[in-house]
């Protein structure tokens, strides 16, 4: 059935097949681009509607907050300052960027370029790590929800488990072994200070939710979305929000991510040394909606090689009987909590079968 001019939707036999038939060379999408491909393949097509560009009244102009971290730990205004613009941030984004966040130029550098020689190895050595085991502390593949997904993604994607139970060193593919650690460890250094910074923001003592293990677990998950011949029928990332407490983004220069602000899509430019915070839905919940997980994509382009490292803050599969609902000190009689009790597995294993969809997963945990 054609929907368009240029986009058609396939029948579930025909994806099923196509699905199947490029999942087993796993190649990915880097594999289509090698073997040289013009035109992108229906399985990766986006229905139209996917595309819509919406906007407020007045082309109002938005740009992403971005907060300085500079004398943080020094400064006692200062630090009263930096929350309340985290405090602005989490409420009204979801999403802000950080200046002289301590994590080294270099490191950053370096983790971009290692996360591209793993993609750029020959598909027989990558293919030891490729697999649809999500359990694993090594997931390499091509769309986690690939198999149920109506659209893919134009990426691929390597996931390890940093914390708290890390692979071995010869677990980890070797292009970034070294520095996979390094990285992680100054990102788990700096997500400390931004849950303190949250939990004042939040009127909490600055431990708060360090002490609700919101800190306890880190999985790192890099993308790599190849040159895309038809940019304009596919995205690198379907409409989404985090399935974390927070994420800590590292992107290129490239660009291409956009956060959904008062029903318009706003570039997250590319900005030098700086990192990309936002909001997961876990927050969101144990926040009782006084900090927002905002929707976001990742468009194709025609440029490219683009690499991103995402950083989750959550246990994910690992062990973690622990309660999660609304912080009891944010509650009241006119704030009652919007969401029942639930465990990191529970909403982890939801969000993995639902897929990115375009659709809450918060919604279903919500009273």
């Amino acid at each position: 059935m054609v929907v368009s001019n240029t986009v058609e939707v396939q029948t579930t036999n025909d994806r099923a097949s196509e699905v199947k038939a490029f999942d087993d060379t796993k190649a990915g999408v880097k594999g289509l681009v090698d073997d040289g491909i013009t035109e992108v393949p229906r399985m990766f097509h986006q229905p139209p509607d996917k595309f819509e560009k919406t906007s407020v009244p007045g082309e109002t102009q938005f740009s992403i907050p971005v907060i300085d971290l500079e004398g943080v730990k020094q400064n006692p205004a200062t630090r009263k300052e930096i929350v309340d613009k985290v405090l602005n941030a989490s409420k009204k984004w979801g999403f802000f960027q950080v200046i002289n966040h301590g994590v080294p130029v270099s490191i950053l550098e370096e983790m971009k370029d290692r996360v591209c020689r793993f993609f750029q190895l020959d598909v027989e050595v990558k293919k030891q790590f490729y697999t649809r085991d999500n359990v694993k502390s090594v997931v390499h593949n091509c769309n986690f929800d690939l198999l149920t997904a109506l659209s893919a993604n134009w990426r691929d994607s390597i996931y390890c488990d940093m914390a708290p139970n890390p692979p071995k060193p010869e677990e980890l593919p070797e292009p970034f072994r070294d520095i996979v650690v390094e990285y992680s460890d100054q990102i788990m250094s700096l997500g400390y200070l931004l849950f303190e910074l949250m939990s004042e923001a939040l009127g909490l003592n600055p431990d708060h939710l360090l002490k609700m293990d919101c800190a306890k677990g880190l999985g790192v998950l890099s993308h790599y979305y190849p040159a895309c011949p038809q940019p304009e029928l596919t995205l690198g990332s379907s409409k989404h929000t985090d399935g974390d407490f927070l994420t800590v983004l590292l992107q290129d220069h490239i660009g291409g991510l956009q956060v959904l602000h008062e029903n318009q899509w706003i570039d997250i430019p590319p900005t030098p040394g700086a990192l990309v915070v936002n909001i997961g839905d876990l927050l969101q919940l144990i926040s009782n909606d006084m900090f927002i997980s905002s929707e976001h994509r990742v468009l194709a382009n025609s440029i490219g090689p683009r690499v991103s490292v995402a950083s989750f803050f959550v246990t994910n599969f690992q062990p973690n009987r622990r309660l999660y609902c609304p912080i009891k000190e944010l509650l009241s009689e006119d704030n009652p909590a919007k969401y029942r009790e639930i465990t990191v597995m529970d909403y982890i294993t939801h969000y993995n079968e639902k897929g990115l969809d375009g659709t809450s997963t918060l919604q279903k945990f919500r009273i």
